[in-house]
């Protein structure tokens, strides 16, 4: 269980208003690796956010399944709060917010 590994997962959890995985829209915001403990924080892109809980719960299933003997605890967190800056070239492209 490696940090990389443990991205590559959650690259998995789409937001389903925007279509883009919550690592490129630039969600996520730590990943804390000690023994077999996996801590993750994660935030939404606004608190207002209808589908938080359900995009967490994707999350959180995900990386169970994918590490079986960790134990994983995902947190909602609210800061810093998020801005479109905080999302990869990738994500910006699929918006079309280069040019």
């Amino acid at each position: 269980m490696t940090e990389d590994a443990v991205l590559e997962v959650l690259r998995k959890v789409i937001d389903p208003e925007i279509g883009i995985n919550v690592v490129d829209l630039g969600l996520v915001y730590g990943v804390t690796i000690e023994g077999n403990r996996l801590n993750v924080d994660m935030t939404m892109t606004t608190a207002a956010c209808p589908l938080g809980a359900y995009i967490v719960d994707q999350a959180d299933m995900l990386l169970r399944q994918f590490f079986p003997d960790a134990e994983v605890s995902v947190n909602l967190v609210w800061h810093p709060q998020w801005t479109p800056e905080m999302m990869s070239d990738a994500a910006r492209e699929q918006l079309g917010w280069m040019g």
